[in-house]
């Protein structure tokens, strides 16, 4: 019986199914693409490992996570991203910055690690489902960091909220000075109903002031005549 399998038929029945490892690798970079705000690409060769271990120190606490993976999983991973260009910067010793919060910062850290060490070279990267390149991470770089925002916006409102509260307190001061007056002078008047004087009350002050008057006048006699 002829044989009439052709020699691709062959290839393909001989082809070794893709190892479970590295199906894991493909999947959780596919995942970790899709779950990062951004991801910032960079060329680590001659960089020692305690330089490394450094720059991953300083991404982490800026909210991204360094990982290298091998190219080859990488492309396979952004395959279903559909990104144009992204598959272009897998090339060379490639690490990975995968970004949870703030872009910005995380590219500050980059930009900040590279004027010190010129061996990290800043390929491009995505965010969102835009890619940039180099001259777009840097000026991701130079912008206000989310905290840097906050800050900002905090001061904004907090001019305003410590005028108020300046005036409120030279109200109340002005309030107090003039209640502690008040209580120095005896306290405000309290307001009552107008006494109404009883015939009785109004005879006794007549009386009285009659007596007065009597009184006076026997005084005056007295010092004229000398007694």
């Amino acid at each position: 019986m002829e044989n009439t399998t052709s020699d691709s038929d062959a290839a393909k029945a001989g082809a070794r199914p893709p190892r479970a490892d590295k199906v894991a690798v493909v999947t959780e970079v596919r995942e970790r693409f899709a779950d990062s705000a951004a991801v910032l690409l960079t060329e680590y060769r001659g960089i020692d490992v305690g330089a490394m271990a450094t720059l991953r120190r300083a991404l982490r606490e800026a909210g991204g996570d360094y990982k290298v993976y091998k190219n080859t999983l990488v492309r396979r991973a952004v395959l279903d991203l559909g990104v144009e260009g992204l598959a272009e910067l897998l090339v060379g010793p490639t690490a990975l910055a995968f970004v949870s919060g703030d872009a910005a910062a995380v590219a500050k850290v980059l930009k900040s690690f590279r004027k010190e060490n010129d061996n990290l070279v800043i390929k491009g990267g995505i965010l969102g489902d835009s890619l940039m390149d180099e001259s777009q991470v840097l000026a991701l770089a130079d912008l206000p960091s989310r905290d840097e925002l906050l800050a900002r916006l905090a001061g904004g409102f907090a001019a305003p909220m410590q005028q108020m509260a300046a005036l409120m307190n030279a109200v109340m001061a002005k309030f107090g000075y003039g209640l502690q007056a008040l209580i120095e002078a005896g306290g405000a008047p309290e307001a009552a109903a107008p006494a109404v004087e009883t015939p009785s009350e109004e005879a006794s002050l007549d009386q009285s002031a009659t007596e007065i008057t009597e009184d006076a006048a026997e005084a005056e006699s007295s010092d004229e005549t000398g007694d």
